[in-house]
């Protein structure tokens, strides 16, 4: 095979590989250690339960998404929670909240919010007033199913959590009109409740914990 000929198909193969594996790439969820192992966290060993949080704010960590959701704006969060009582505990009146340093609270944005914001839709978002709902499609604009499934994915989800265990997932915070949202902001958690119904304690970290960590930018 001529010289030339040999090349092309060398390059277009490699082109051809680069291709696959950015259309395979899917999101895949991080995996979770126990919520007290992170640098940023709060531990409540009376009530057995820890939870952390960790910013995915650097390029190497965010790499994990299709989307490059910083640059749209909005600031995922690692969060992990974990009970080490016998007892599950409910996260179904769940709050989390982000206070930055000018006392900005920022509340985990739903599925919606993040997807409204990418679809950057030309119509207005004025509540359907027909006698049945639109189908779904039609309120997401432009996001492809992909990324629809990769928000949906990545959200935490988590209704409750099991005796001797953690869950995991992204809390989505919007902050598409601070430059730096994390320097001298705390992290609040409230409505988490026992298995008889009562509140624990409302959680507290300050990201502080989080940026003055050596190993917190590692993905």
């Amino acid at each position: 095979m001529p010289r030339g000929s040999r090349a092309a198909g060398v390059c277009g193969f490699v082109l051809l590989c680069c291709l696959g594996a950015g259309a395979a790439k899917e999101f895949v969820m991080p995996s979770a250690q126990p919520a007290r192992t992170y640098p940023a966290h709060d531990d409540h060993p009376t009530e057995k339960v820890a939870v952390a949080v960790d910013p995915y704010d650097v390029e190497n960590k965010a790499s994990i998404f299709s989307v490059n959701y910083r640059g749209n704006g909005y600031l995922p969060v690692f969060f992990v929670i974990t009970n080490d009582g016998d007892q599950p505990v409910s996260l179904v009146n769940m709050k989390a909240q982000l206070n930055t340093k000018d006392r900005s609270k920022l509340y985990a944005s739903t599925t919606d919010d993040v997807v409204r914001r990418l679809s950057r839709p030309s119509r207005n978002d004025r509540p359907n007033t027909l006698p049945i709902p639109l189908p779904r499609k039609e309120v997401k604009g432009g996001v492809s199913r992909k990324v629809w499934d990769e928000i949906e994915q990545a959200q935490f989800s988590a209704k409750a959590v099991e005796p001797h265990s953690t869950a995991r997932g992204f809390l989505f915070f919007d902050i598409a009109d601070i430059a730096n949202p994390l320097p001298g902001a705390s992290f609040y958690l409230m409505g988490v409740d026992d298995a008889k119904g009562n509140e624990l304690m409302y959680f507290e970290i300050p990201m502080e914990k989080y940026l003055s960590a050596p190993e917190a930018k590692k993905p």
